[in-house]
């Protein structure tokens, strides 16, 4: 019988190299809008800077989204993937006082040959694309080191 729950697929063939580039997606459990809310999302935004601050990798480019994130961060090495976006998930629903993620993580190992800065417009694009803002520049919860 299949499962409800398919994070085994996203975890199989998984690797964690230093100083790889990756492009992280993670969502609300039932995709509810929990960073819907100014402090919720603030919270969220401060904690990708904690990340960066105990040397799981740089943060390159993030947005936070009503029910989900994306993350652009070169790893240290000094965590692998799964523990990094492990931990920024259970600082942010610790400091929560919820349960508020959904299992798992989707990755993409950046390859040489993909823009950087490209992909970072993307990213900080999505709230645009998503009809919540009219100007990413009116829309407060994302950072990029390029842009």
């Amino acid at each position: 019988m299949d499962s409800l729950h398919h994070g085994h697929k996203l975890r199989r063939g998984r690797v964690s190299i230093q100083q790889q580039q990756y492009l992280v997606t993670a969502v609300t459990r039932n995709r509810l809008p929990w960073f819907h809310e100014t402090e919720a999302a603030r919270l969220l935004c401060r904690n990708f800077i904690a990340m960066e601050n105990i040397g799981a990798g740089e943060s390159l480019c993030f947005v936070v989204m009503p029910d989900h994130f994306h993350w652009l961060l070169s790893l240290s090495g000094k965590y692998s993937l799964s523990q990094t976006v492990g931990m920024l998930k259970s600082q942010t629903a610790r400091a929560m006082g919820q349960s508020i993620w959904q299992r798992g993580f989707h990755d993409h190992a950046l390859r040489e040959e993909e823009d950087r800065v490209q992909i970072a417009r993307y990213i900080v694009a999505n709230p645009l694309r998503a009809g919540i803002t009219t100007s990413v520049r009116f829309y407060p919860y994302w950072n990029a080191v390029w842009l």
